[in-house]
């Protein structure tokens, strides 16, 4: 059996990994980052971050992911661009296979693998992505200058979004299909008294219409059935996030939306394998609380490892 080349491997580096980056790397655990896409995650796409402790005037999504990586590069960032693909547990030591064959051993592994946006699954949604439908204000949002589009979504992304819109289109249609958002109220209260943001509320979108381009979309009413059209050049989606967890089915315990069950010191159903972040199954997806699992993972490894 090969000897571990690494004492913990932290698969996924947005806020949840880079913290326990940072607790593994102060507790001297050798540590290996690794991240198939950009630093920071979905986090790097957020235009205001108001809820942040320490900041009283907000901050970028792309400035506070930039200040944490800083942060955890004075203690030696040992970062690796790759996928993970497959884990295989053999007790007190586990191999993480990459999309490139190679294989990492090591005592630990830490997933804080975030999530992706929640697609609508209606007729025209794939075929126009890129083509007025995104699930990215910050990336798509100037493209809409003086333009009418919609914002789909009653959470705290979603109205935060439309308010960032509100600086390209001249008006925005915010569906939600319910009669009450679960947004916090500040943002709640800024929505409804803007006047570029329209709502309509107990409405669901049935289909996406548009040739090379979003042009209209349908609405069905959930109180009424009555169904009616926007005309529209595009359409923001922001209906929650889902994990991106197959590829771990059959390891270790997934909640039935296929998020990650764990226990309050953040361990997973196998030993030595844990997990943070918006990848877990749990009520409420912030930054800070992400942050917060993050630390007790790290911290929960380095026990595990101690104990070996």
């Amino acid at each position: 059996m090969r000897e571990p080349q690494f004492d913990l491997v932290i698969v996924g580096a947005g806020p949840a990994g880079l913290t326990a980056y940072l607790y593994a790397r102060r507790a001297l655990l050798k540590t290996l980052l690794i991240e198939k896409g950009p630093v920071g995650g979905q986090v790097l796409y957020t235009d205001l971050i108001e809820n942040y402790p320490g900041f009283p005037e907000g901050i970028s999504g792309y400035e506070l992911i930039d200040l944490m990586k800083r942060q955890v590069e004075k203690l030696g960032l040992n970062l690796m661009q790759a996928e993970a693909i497959r884990i295989e547990d053999q007790g007190p030591i586990k191999t993480v296979t990459l999309s490139t064959g190679e294989s990492i051993i090591t005592k630990a592994i830490i997933l804080a693998l975030g999530a992706k946006p929640r697609k609508l699954g209606v007729p025209g949604e794939k075929e126009l992505t890129g083509k007025g439908v995104s699930y990215c204000a910050i990336c798509d949002g100037p493209f809409f200058k003086g333009e009418e589009i919609a914002v789909v979504g009653g959470g705290d992304t979603a109205l935060q979004e439309a308010l960032y819109l509100t600086k390209f289109a001249k008006k925005i249609y915010l569906i939600h299909r319910r009669e009450t958002f679960r947004a916090s109220p500040i943002l709640q209260e800024r929505v409804k008294s803007h006047p570029q943001i329209e709502l309509k509320l107990n409405r669901v979108v049935k289909a996406i219409y548009g040739q090379d381009k979003v042009e209209k979309v349908s609405l069905e009413n959930l109180h009424t059935g009555k169904e009616e059209e926007l005309t529209l050049s595009g359409i923001f989606v922001f209906i929650g996030f889902e994990p991106e967890t197959s590829w771990l089915k059959g390891l270790i315990e997934l909640d039935a939306l296929g998020f990650i069950i764990t226990d309050r010191e953040m361990r997973t159903s196998v030993p030595g394998i844990f997990a943070c972040g918006d990848c877990i199954s749990k009520k409420f997806r912030q930054i800070v609380n992400a942050c917060g699992e993050g630390a007790v993972a790290a911290l929960s490894a380095h026990e595990y490892i101690r104990e070996l």
